[in-house]
């Protein structure tokens, strides 16, 4: 259990942070955000995973379970670095829509700039020995993952490249050739063009050590620079973390219980994953029909091989923990209740419906991490479908639950997610990141949910995101965390994710004109009223 007074805090991605570039980063707008959270008398600042971005841009699914989003890089930071100029930043394209990420344009914008700093990278540590130093350490310091991640996107990237000069070629039509049956031809023209390591040579992909020492000799600088990047993103982000404990505020980070299939991860280590014997996954995760779908939802992740993990005293799991603890203050563990059991759908099902739920690793898992790691500071995301062995689990660990305060409308006057049902060990959300906002909530609520609303927190209705603020605020729960979108009393098309979707998630951004006084003013009173800022 984490012991602490009563808090409250923010939800909300860096992605979605002001900036001049076409997505939000650690730069000068993430210090302002921090000096609004500490005028409102917010401590705990959410996050969502720090990973890159995979498919659908996504940090669910992606490229590397340890390594970090470069994209999240500030240039300015990189000024103050010495590694650009701020002319530089001047040859950056336009961002036409400051309320929107857009993840192409940023790139676009981004890695032109990084390209640059790693060459006057190249040059400044030829004169500069503590700089060189520096990035050795950092290296050192973090061998147990990084040459694989800078490897993988070197490749991925190279092999990208390529094919986009050469496309459907006799490689391409061995590949869709020998893929399975159930891979639909768009999904299996996609692996190939996107290089996704299934679709690799032979060689490399069973990462035979001739083809490894070949390419990485190939890909020396493209795998430099990247380990380069990680070194800058590391410092900036370090940078950020002290300027926020300086105002005490704390970080709850995100780890996703599942890795993406196209990930180093999976690629590195496939004896951990449940893949058949060309590599591909025998089932995915996913949920069953619940709140969001009544289809439930075909997430496409392979699964685990718990026994394997076991068997190699759960290393793996244990790294990935350590390094995001060296970076977060708390870990919310998202999908809490697979550790317990968990959806496994085969890969050739269609949809979600079909799959079954299968025993997970339970508290001997988590037994192992504590021997290694300590007294873990988790959060369990415990939404969805939960049963006994998911709150016998949580509480033989005594771990905070979460309570989303939109799941506690309608006609049960009992529901677990009320007020008045919570205990003090938990976390309350106004919404989560999966959620709409709460303003967009209330507008698509039906009439027992509207009405049930209104008479539990005797209100009209007028104004649905500071009516769960304050509701929140007042929850016996320790902890109270609101999206900012909830701050900002923004509607359905400030929403961050709607689960089952692969497109136009992951976008929304605002900027410190939709940012009011009284919305400053208004959260210190209510933390002050409620007793979570003392």
């Amino acid at each position: 259990m984490i012991h602490c007074l009563r808090e409250s805090g923010i939800l909300l991605h860096p992605s979605c942070l002001p900036s001049p570039f076409a997505i939000g980063d650690l730069g000068p707008g993430a210090y302002e955000f921090l000096e609004k959270m500490y005028q409102s008398k917010q401590r705990l600042w959410q996050i969502l995973p720090l990973n890159p971005t995979g498919f659908g841009d996504s940090p669910y699914q992606s490229p590397s379970a340890l390594g970090a989003n470069t994209l999240l890089i500030s240039p300015e930071g990189l000024v103050q670095m010495g590694f650009l100029q701020k002319e530089d930043l001047n040859q950056c394209p336009p961002t036409p829509n400051p309320l929107q990420t857009d993840f192409e344009l940023a790139r676009a914008q981004k890695e032109p700039l990084f390209e640059k700093a790693y060459l006057r990278f190249l040059e400044m540590r030829e004169k500069d020995p503590l700089l060189s130093t520096s990035f050795s350490l950092f290296a050192q310091q973090n061998s147990d993952w990084l040459e694989e991640h800078c490897f993988f996107l070197a490749v991925k990237k190279r092999l990208q490249q390529k094919r986009k000069e050469r496309q459907n070629g006799e490689s391409f039509q061995t590949f869709i050739t020998s893929a399975p049956a159930w891979l639909s031809p768009e999904t299996a023209k996609a692996y190939y063009q996107d290089a996704h390591w299934i679709s690799w040579p032979a060689a490399l992909r069973s990462r035979q050590p001739e083809e490894m020492l070949y390419f990485r000799s190939l890909l020396q600088k493209e795998m430099e620079q990247e380990a380069f990047l990680q070194f800058c993103f590391s410092a900036q982000w370090q940078s950020l973390r002290e300027a926020a404990e300086e105002k005490g505020i704390r970080i709850i980070g995100d780890l996703p219980i599942f890795v993406s299939f196209d990930s180093a991860d999976v690629w590195a280590h496939p004896e951990l994953f449940d893949l058949d014997s060309e590599g591909y996954p025998r089932a995915v995760a996913g949920v069953p029909p619940d709140y969001f779908s009544v289809t439930g939802q075909f997430w496409g992740n392979p699964l685990y091989l718990w026994k394997a993990h076991k068997k190699e005293d759960y290393t793996w799991w244990k790294r990935r923990i350590r390094r995001l603890l060296s970076m977060v203050d708390y870990i919310r563990m998202d999908h809490f209740r697979g550790f317990a059991r968990f959806w496994e759908i085969p890969a050739s099902a269609k949809t979600a419906v079909e799959g079954k739920w299968v025993d997970g690793p339970g508290q001997e898992f988590f037994i192992s991490l504590g021997e290694d790691l300590g007294d873990l500071p988790l959060i369990a995301e415990d939404l969805g479908i939960i049963t006994e062995e998911v709150y016998e689990l949580k509480e033989a660990l005594d771990l905070p639950g979460m309570y989303v305060l939109q799941f506690a409308f309608g006609e049960n006057a009992n529901n677990s997610y009320l007020p008045h049902m919570q205990t003090y060990n938990g976390v309350v959300y106004t919404g989560t990141h999966d959620n709409n906002t709460s303003i967009g909530w209330y507008q698509a609520a039906s009439e027992a949910e509207k009405d049930h609303f209104r008479r539990y927190l005797n209100s009209d209705g007028s104004s649905p995101s500071w009516d769960m603020i304050r509701l929140a605020m007042s929850c016996p729960a320790k902890w109270a965390i609101f999206p900012l979108q909830d701050v900002l009393s923004l509607d359905a098309g400030a929403r961050m994710n709607i689960p089952g979707t692969p497109e136009e998630n992951w976008r929304f951004r605002f900027t410190f004109e939709q940012w009011k006084d009284s919305d400053t003013k208004g959260l210190a009173y209510l933390s002050a009223l409620f007793g979570r800022n003392l």
